[in-house]
């Protein structure tokens, strides 16, 4: 259920930002910059500090490689679909929304992974402490 969970946190961070209608951050800012500006820098840093908390623990845990491996699964995955005939990537909102899934799917790995990690191996993963 926490992966769950923190999958949801990292759709939300990302559709929140940017998606194909009309609600997302990019295109209200786009439009409301000159008379909101005030609001369009305090909800650019809200998201800013969520993009931080899940790419550092993202990068801390599974690193680039990890991003890189995890993205290249899910992109094996979307062609076997793809080449099965059970998906078109004929609609650009579609392939949005599923690159926006496959995004939120390597944040969520990545900060699930250390609990992942500790329950298969016994390991906590510690942050390195300068003595």
């Amino acid at each position: 259920m926490g992966f769950v969970i923190r999958w949801i946190f990292a759709f939300v961070l990302l559709t929140a930002t940017y998606n194909p209608t009309e609600w997302n951050y990019v295109r209200w800012s786009m439009a409301n910059y000159e008379t909101s500006l005030s609001l369009t820098v305090l909800f650019g840093l809200v998201l800013l500090i969520g993009y931080i908390i899940y790419l550092r623990a993202t990068l801390r845990s599974i690193g680039i490689f990890g991003m890189i491996l995890i993205l290249a699964v899910v992109g094996t995955i979307l062609w076997v679909l793809f080449d099965q005939g059970v998906m078109s990537f004929e609609d650009p909102s579609i392939n949005t929304w599923i690159g926006i899934f496959a995004l939120s799917l390597v944040l969520a790995i990545g900060l699930s992974w250390s609990i992942v990690r500790r329950k298969l191996t016994g390991q906590a993963d510690m942050d390195d402490v300068d003595e």
